[in-house]
């Protein structure tokens, strides 16, 4: 087994979703309570709350596409899933995880401020759950390590 000081938090990772879901929630509560931004910074900011949203769909959409009936919330891999390659997967090592970031982050562009700091919350999240899972990952296909090295970024396609 691959050392890691990352908890796994339940046998396939429950609490790492459990963690996830309540970013999510809250991002999506401070986005509705919170105050809005300054109304001189309102268009500018709906164009890349809008763009960000989209993008982020879109990756999140094609990860989930790409694993097919491999695709689980938990960070633990399926029994007899395959190591995914191509598509999405062949441009971020995470892209469900990345998209839900982008998705959330336009989502606070889109209605108040306050919504970043939940999102900052889910990217913490997703690192942990990230180092986690690609612990279970070594473990289970011999190739992830070759894979981590082509595939240098873990969530967004030329940034992170």
């Amino acid at each position: 087994m691959t050392p890691t000081r990352v908890p796994a938090l339940g046998p396939r990772g429950e609490g790492w979703v459990v963690l996830q879901l309540a970013a999510l929630l809250a991002a999506g509560v401070a986005g509705v309570v919170g105050p809005p931004w300054p109304s001189r910074a309102t268009t500018a900011l709906r164009v890349a709350g809008l763009i960000l949203a989209v993008a982020g769909g879109a990756l999140g959409a094609a990860g989930i596409r790409h694993l097919g009936d491999s695709v689980t919330p938990f960070p633990k891999p399926s029994e007899g899933s395959s190591l995914r390659l191509a598509g999405a997967y062949g441009l971020v090592r995470h892209p469900i995880y990345g998209g839900l970031v982008l998705v959330t982050l336009g989502w606070s562009l889109l209605t108040s401020p306050v919504a970043l700091v939940p999102t900052a919350a889910l990217a913490a999240v997703f690192e942990g759950k990230r180092r986690r899972e690609e612990a279970w990952l070594r473990d289970r296909h011999p190739g992830y390590r070759d894979y981590e090295r082509k595939v240098r970024r873990r969530f967004v396609p030329f940034l992170w």
